[in-house]
């Protein structure tokens, strides 16, 4: 009889105990975002804390209560702060109570969404129809999950580096172009533009970048002048870069126009809709992103303005087979089957460049149902209508300064001090700013316009109500005031 031997497992010895932590978990988690609004949006955290993840690695088991109780004293105790409703730093979404069950719920069943023929992967066909639905473009497109805007830019970009190359790409290189080539885009692009274009290959120098008119938008004009002049000289233009929502200031090219350009010059015509696409869903906005449904590509993320957990972005190619020869890819152990496990029409690592890829799907898919694409609409212009209320506390109020159009849901502005200059105003924006977030009031982020330092509110919080910018609006004028001296 052969002798028994010890095999090990990861699953409990105790499910029991397993199942009461968790259950302590669960609730103390939902306790933590129903009392979110009671916490410093953001803390610094002291150096014990800090010491505690400098540790040796673990060589043998700890106990689950223990490790559990030092995430809350720490990670919990000291949070990044993007699920208050006072956070409006960069473009965060703040997540849901439904979100985060689904995150938990998509783990357990840990599936790998790079192919097969399981319903996992019919969710997520499910839910890139949702979005094709939501965009405007026809249901037999291309698309993938990603895991945000940066991703799905460099994603749409390849695609449009390979259509339009005008030779086989894949396998010659860049090396043998007939001609160097070259995107265009404004001067507000997003700087996942230019690392995309830098990871393909084309180097920073082929990303044209063309100058904005007083409300931020590209220069058409500029644009074709510059499209005309690299023709001459040589060089082959491939692709035009839309912004729907800039990320400092919210503004949205003439999308319409920059379509129109694109079919004259046969370019690819690529969207950079990180945020603002999702401004289609409300009827008071849908006007903005007029012409994004004529997109050969369009990027956009749901943890911002559809505020999922992190991480979900999309990217939507409008011809289903552009996406598959840039991405497909099929060695004799991915071959795809008739029948079976290995059987399934869409194997989404055809697509994109990650094989093993996270079960992002369900979490759109529960939420969608959750909540309806109406309410995600109303609590966008929701968003929209609380920027345009800072807005006006700031240009009411004699101390402050806004710095650029607030079009949708950003609002950058400064506390103003009338004797002093641009520099001594730059520098106490800053320490402004750094004494907002260490107070734990608020965190909006910053930028800088035309030479001015910006604090820089950008609005995709459901949690958010007006009176939190009346604290806003408060507190930066009482700091301003006790720091204006020093200046």
């Amino acid at each position: 009889m052969e002798q028994r031997v010890h095999e090990e497992t990861l699953d409990p010895q105790d499910w029991q105990a397993l199942r009461d932590l968790g259950h302590r978990m669960l609730d103390e988690m939902l306790d933590y975002l129903e009392q979110v609004r009671e916490r410093p949006v953001w803390q610094p955290a002291p150096q014990a804390v800090r010491r505690q993840f400098k540790q040796p690695l673990p060589l043998e088991p700890q106990a689950p209560e223990q490790i559990y109780e030092q995430f809350k004293n720490t990670v919990l105790a000291y949070p990044m702060g993007n699920i208050h409703p006072r956070f409006w730093g960069w473009v965060m979404g703040t997540g849901t109570p439904m979100g985060m069950l689904a995150e938990m719920l998509a783990a357990g069943a840990n599936p790998n969404l790079g192919g097969g023929d399981h319903a996992a992967a019919w969710m997520e066909s499910q839910v890139l129809d949702w979005c094709k639905a939501m965009m405007g473009f026809p249901l037999e497109a291309g698309g993938l999950l990603v895991s945000g805007g940066s991703m799905a830019n460099l994603v749409g970009l390849t695609v449009a580096r390979n259509t339009k190359a005008g030779f086989d790409i894949r396998t010659a290189g860049l090396e043998n172009a007939p001609k160097p080539l070259r995107m265009y885009g404004s001067v507000e692009m997003h700087s996942s533009i230019q690392k995309a274009v830098e990871l393909l290959g084309l180097g920073s120098q082929a990303l044209r970048q063309i100058p904005v008119d007083e409300h931020y938008q590209i220069d058409v004009k500029a644009l074709e002048t510059a499209i005309a002049r690299d023709r001459r000289a040589g060089y082959q233009p491939i692709c035009v870069i839309g912004n729907a929502g800039t990320v400092n200031t919210g503004a949205f090219d003439d999308l319409q126009s920059l379509a129109d350009i694109c079919q004259q010059e046969d370019l690819w015509f690529h969207v950079d809709g990180a945020f603002g696409a999702l401004s289609v869903l409300s009827p008071q906005l849908e006007a903005l992103v007029a012409g994004m449904q004529r997109a050969d590509s369009l990027a956009f993320d749901m943890h911002k303005w559809m505020y999922l957990p992190f991480e979900i972005g999309c990217a939507l190619v409008r011809r289903e087979e552009d996406q598959r020869r840039a991405f497909s890819l099929t060695p004799d152990y991915l071959s795809h089957a008739t029948r079976g496990l290995a059987a399934g029409k869409t194997w989404f690592s055809d697509y994109g460049v990650q094989l093993s890829r996270g079960f992002r799907a369900l979490k759109a898919w529960m939420s969608i149902k959750e909540n309806g694409i109406h309410k995600y609409g109303r609590l966008i212009q929701q968003n929209v209508d609380q920027a345009h209320y800072l807005a006006s506390e700031v240009d009411d109020h004699p101390e402050l300064e806004r710095l650029a159009p607030a079009p949708l849901n950003i609002v950058c502005f400064r506390y103003t001090v009338p004797e002093k200059d641009d520099e001594a105003l730059n520098a106490l924006n800053q320490e402004l700013l750094l004494r907002l977030h260490e107070s734990g009031i608020a965190a909006p982020s910053y930028t800088t316009l035309n030479g001015k330092y910006a604090l820089r509110a950008a609005i995709t919080n459901h949690r958010s109500r007006r009176e939190d910018f009346d604290l806003l609006v408060e507190y930066v004028v009482r700091i301003g005031r006790e720091l204006a001296p020093a200046f």
